[in-house]
């Protein structure tokens, strides 16, 4: 069974950096847009939002390199959490667990398109490592 998720999109927050058990722990969230028509011809934007966490390694370079606006490829997996509330109530929340981090680019600049995608580094959470980092 394989649980994968691909994600091109911006960053629609500063992320927030927190020390967990095993490691810090990097949050921020994640724009990603859909364009398409609707039955009446009218074009439609509809964006998603993701909630995106790091750990470890990669969740050093995503608080020291990462800042709202940026856009960013990201692999990783589909994550719930489940908890009980103040009243007892089953309650979820699900978010990506990230696994590679891409920078594609920084904040967009409306008087130019969308870069295309460099050899900018591949960064495993598994050993936090790149052949190719340029900072």
């Amino acid at each position: 069974m394989i649980n994968k998720v691909i994600l091109l999109g911006r960053v629609g927050k500063d992320t927030e950096t927190r020390n967990g058990t095993s490691g810090n722990i990097a949050t921020f969230s994640l724009a990603t847009s859909e364009k398409y028509k609707n039955k009446q011809g009218e074009s439609v934007e509809n964006t998603e939002w993701h909630s995106i966490t790091a750990f470890k390694n990669l969740a050093d370079i995503v608080d020291k390199y990462v800042k709202k606006g940026d856009l960013l490829y990201i692999e990783g997996k589909i994550h719930t959490n489940t908890w009980d509330d103040k009243e007892g109530n089953k309650r979820y929340s699900t978010g990506i667990i990230a696994d590679v981090i891409k920078m594609i680019g920084g904040k967009k600049d409306n008087d130019r398109q969308e870069p295309e995608p460099k050899s900018n580094p591949i960064v495993n959470k598994d050993n936090g490592e790149s052949d190719d980092l340029p900072f």
